[in-house]
């Protein structure tokens, strides 16, 4: 088992979100992926658009619910919104109920689903958001998950889907693919601990590039189509029905 920065480990090919410490993930991952915050709160200012009274959102790979604390947060005074985590990770939900139990006391429900999202059906809901999530699920599952995204979205309804991609060709792959592990190293990665991580991903994470992720979306249906955000190798796509 190799150190992987802020006191995780994690053996090459067998990075597993089962065995780490899920008190400290939270801070790993906000140093881990540039602009992570950055990426919560465009979700948050958007959800206006997409979250009323009586709105279903779900949140897939929610972790420790720290997203869906701040949907809740700040889309305070709509009632009775319905905020459901996705989760294979139960050792997750130590802190997502800590996370949710902090938010402000209103009429909001909060609820924590410990299946992988391929095994899931899911209901009629106004917002989805998958960050940085699909890129951890095999290949042969995303299409289908994005159909069901679609199917359950009601008109007008919004899907928020951030991934790590890859370059469009091998030279931007290769230069953006550099300028990150700078800035891990930079962040106060050490060398051992930037290449112990990515041993520990690889066969894990399996990103696409930014033209597969969109042609995901319109084959499941959707046409209106932005990108929203955009780091390095880090991006975050609106798509509504």
């Amino acid at each position: 088992m190799g150190k992987v920065g802020d006191k995780l480990k994690a053996g090459r090919g067998i990075w597993d979100f089962n065995n780490i410490d899920h008190s400290r993930f939270e801070n790993h991952i906000t140093k881990s992926v540039p602009g992570y915050l950055e990426g919560h709160n465009y979700i948050t200012f958007l959800s206006d658009f997409f979250i009323r009274g009586n709105s279903r959102v779900y949140d897939i790979g929610c972790s420790t619910g720290n997203l869906i604390s701040k949907l809740s947060n700040y889309n305070y005074k709509k009632e009775k919104v319905e905020f459901i985590g996705i989760e294979p990770v139960a050792k997750f939900k130590k802190q997502f109920l800590k996370n949710v139990n902090l938010t402000k006391k209103n009429t909001h429900s909060f609820s924590y689903i410990n299946k992988s999202i391929e095994n899931l059906k899911l209901k009629e809901c106004d917002m989805i958001n998958s960050y940085y999530t699909l890129q951890f699920i095999k290949p042969k599952f995303r299409q289908i998950i994005i159909d069901q995204i679609y199917s359950k979205l009601v008109w007008g309804g919004g899907f928020f889907f951030f991934e790590k991609v890859r370059g469009i060709d091998a030279r931007f792959h290769e230069m953006i693919n550099l300028a990150y592990l700078e800035y891990k190293s930079k962040v106060g990665y050490t060398n051992d601990e930037i290449f112990s991580k990515m041993l520990s991903l690889k066969g894990t994470l399996e990103p696409y590039t930014t033209t597969e992720n969109l042609n995901f979306l319109k084959r499941a249906g959707f046409k209106d189509i932005t990108l929203i955000y955009k780091n390095l190798c880090f991006e975050g796509i609106l798509a509504i029905k």
